[in-house]
């Protein structure tokens, strides 16, 4: 399928795991990819998977919650490419703990790169979005959003607040012809999971077993859920809060 063959995609938190996933999978479907990380050798990485795959991208190292650095690499996007046709708000941290466990800088950390970042890229790309009549944002929520896990406050009320704003900017902005849609992952194998598991000494197998489908979620099959709602093929998905969990409604 080749469904964003001349568009213009850009991707955060992109450097790895889910991020990198969705990158390619756009690639694959014909589009330019802008891969932002916060470092640009993970976005270089990203950068060769794309190429090895034959697709084409372009490497954008910044930090998605400094509103300045944004602006700039908004501007400096719009000037190369007019528009954005697809923007993917992936970026994300996880400060695990209880509330009394976490320091003031794990609580505005958490809120700074996986809400701010959000508000900031969506409103550098909104203005163009709305002048061509058309646009697809997908945002990365959280099962956790839905139904919070034990000890990860700052986390789950990130994403619940990812939820609200995703769905506040879609009735907002649908009649301008922008639709804004969330993916709410459960529990899928990327690096940020099993460094979790290993911090609390958990087997990849004894998560899978809570999972009812039997295993854990794959990168890739988030990228596949997130290329079908940013398509035309969901033109009338907007506002959709989209769990994949394989199941499982509660952690």
């Amino acid at each position: 399928m080749e469904r964003f063959e001349g568009h213009t995609a850009v991707v955060t938190g992109a450097g790895g795991g889910i991020g990198t996933e969705i990158a390619r999978r756009f690639a694959r479907e014909g589009a330019h990819v802008i891969v932002c990380d916060a470092t640009r050798e993970s976005a270089e990485r990203t950068i060769d998977f794309i190429t090895d795959d034959g697709g084409s991208a372009s490497p954008a190292a910044f930090d998605v919650s400094d509103r300045d650095a944004v602006m700039i690499f908004a501007r400096d996007v719009l000037a190369t490419h007019e528009r954005v046709d697809v923007l993917i708000n992936n970026a994300g941290i996880n400060r695990r703990g209880p509330l009394l466990d976490l320091t003031d800088e794990d609580w505005h950390a958490t809120m700074r790169v996986n809400l701010d970042s959000m508000y900031y890229m969506c409103r550098a790309f909104l203005p163009s979005m709305i002048d061509a009549g058309r646009g697809a944002i997908v945002n990365t929520g959280s099962q956790w959003g839905m139904y919070p896990a034990p000890g990860h406050i700052a986390y789950n009320v990130s994403k619940a607040a990812v939820i609200a704003f995703s769905q506040n900017l879609a009735r907002d902005y649908a009649p301008m012809g922008v639709r804004v849609n969330v993916v709410c992952p459960g529990e899928i194998l990327t690096p940020m999971v099993e460094a979790g598991l290993a911090q609390k000494g958990i087997e990849v197998s004894e998560l899978a077993a809570k999972v009812p489908y039997g295993r854990l979620g794959k990168p890739e099959e988030v990228a596949a859920l997130v290329a079908f709602l940013a398509s035309d093929e969901a033109a009338y998905m907007c506002g959709s809060v989209v769990e994949i969990t394989g199941a499982q409604a509660v952690c």
